[in-house]
């Protein structure tokens, strides 16, 4: 396939890497130092342009795209540049926005802008923020297999019930989940049944989403169902959040402290307290109760400020914090001093993307740890090495360091242990380090 990337941000780049190794890529940029990057980091063609340009579209042989992306910091250049592509070439095109505003004129349209498909980083963002917020002590979740498969990363907390024991203990506890990978700084570990885990470990389950839930309960027995919600920050990522949540019945509060955009959350959001004030007064804090909530998620459109609101947070008393992270680099050093889950929304983004290049076999893609590991949603077939073949045998045909975390069959989980047999027909959800995905994918 010919993919054509307009944008070598963290997003372009991203997806860029996770196709060079079987795609035949390009990415545009305006940015001379970015495609000198990616000219001696990937095996990609970079060429310095405008991807609004025809002429620029033409050099990179865009009439022979069979995908275009439009990834790009700004929304009206990706819609243009998609707009522009369409002119040229009959491939499919993906343009990345912000705004809502847009995606909601796509959909109603059925499609405009010479765009076909449009995803929102917002949106993408609050999603997977509500997502983590459904399960205590979640650091990420992804959604496979219509939503009766879970993945799940946690980090084992002091005093967990689960620290010390093996991962066949933790795994008979809970009939439907599979401890799929431990994470450390220096490699990941695919655990097998006398794996001990400990207080500290980076843990990534695969599990039903009723499984997933009583494990993450377990995992931390001082942690209440999050029904006190905090927002701090008025930007769209937080909005997008307080109207999922006012969905799912929640009353979340809002803290912006512009009162001019406060009064025009409060109108938007009708299921949403919203209070005007600087989130790190923490006399404030004190006289609205902040502290006594049971999470808050920093939103304020800054990184910097995002942690500061976070630890002020963890400071007055609030059980769980959130915080929307936009430097990917950021995500790990926000966990390692007290953050307790960091959402960067390029990375799902980038995922929402990825999904469009997989083969017809492939429903789904999870990017875990910065890409060092992948879960992968595979429809089994006849030529698959699992095809009607019990779990234990057909595991030696394939690379080491994978762990097959789910099946679903017609819509039922099932369970998967050494023996059981793979039907063809059958979604199996697979974690397999990201130098191996290749390897995995032609052999299921």
């Amino acid at each position: 396939m010919r993919v054509i990337i307009v944008g070598a941000g963290q997003v372009g780049s991203s997806i860029a890497e996770s196709l060079d190794d079987d795609h035949e890529v390009v990415v545009i940029d305006t940015d001379d130092s970015r495609v000198e990057s990616l000219t001696y980091s990937l095996d990609v063609l970079a060429i310095e342009g405008d991807g609004t340009s025809l002429a620029t579209l033409r050099e990179a042989d865009v009439g022979a795209a069979d995908l275009f992306i439009a990834s790009t910091d700004d929304d009206e250049t990706n819609i243009v540049t998609c707009a522009t592509a369409k002119t040229a070439s009959d491939a499919f095109t993906i343009a990345r926005v912000r705004s809502t505003n847009y995606l909601q004129t796509w959909e109603e349209s059925g499609g405009a802008f010479g765009v076909d498909f449009m995803v929102s980083t917002n949106l993408l963002a609050a999603e997977t923020v509500t997502r983590v917020i459904g399960l205590p002590a979640a650091q990420n979740v992804d959604v496979f297999a219509e939503g009766s498969v879970l993945l799940a990363e946690f980090c084992i907390p002091p005093n967990s019930p689960i620290a010390g024991q093996t991962v066949a203990e933790a795994d008979d506890q809970f009939n439907e989940l599979t401890v799929a990978a431990v994470l450390h700084e220096d490699g990941l570990i695919v655990p097998d049944g006398e794996t001990k885990l400990a207080t500290g470990d980076e843990i990534v389950v695969i599990g039903s989403a009723e499984s997933t839930r009583a494990f993450a309960a377990d995992l931390a027995t001082d942690r209440d169902e999050n029904r006190d919600v905090v927002i701090i920050g008025g930007s769209e990522i937080a909005v997008q959040t307080a109207e999922l949540l006012g969905e799912r019945g929640l009353q979340p509060r809002l803290i912006e402290r512009d009162p001019e955009r406060a009064r025009e959350l409060a109108e938007r959001l009708p299921e949403t307290t919203v209070m005007s004030s600087d989130a790190t007064d923490r006399e404030f804090l004190t006289r609205e109760h902040v502290g006594d909530a049971d999470v808050a998620i920093a939103a304020l459109g800054s990184d910097e400020k995002n942690l500061l609101a976070s630890l002020l947070a963890d400071r007055v008393g609030v059980d769980r914090t959130i915080a929307v992270v936009e430097s990917a680099e950021y995500t790990d050093l926000f966990e390692a001093v007290g953050v307790d889950a960091a959402i960067n929304p390029r990375d799902a983004t980038a995922e929402e993307i990825i999904r469009f290049t997989l083969d017809g076999r492939m429903e789904n893609v999870a990017i875990i740890d910065h890409d060092r590991a992948e879960v992968l949603e595979i429809q089994i077939d006849d030529d698959s090495t699992l095809a009607g073949r019990p779990i234990t045998d057909a595991t030696d045909d394939l690379p080491a360091r994978v762990t097959i975390g789910a099946i679903t069959r017609d819509g039922e989980f099932i369970t998967p242990r050494g023996d059981t047999v793979v039907e063809v027909g059958d979604h199996v959800v697979v974690f397999v380090e990201t130098e191996a995905v290749d390897a995995v994918a032609s052999r299921l």
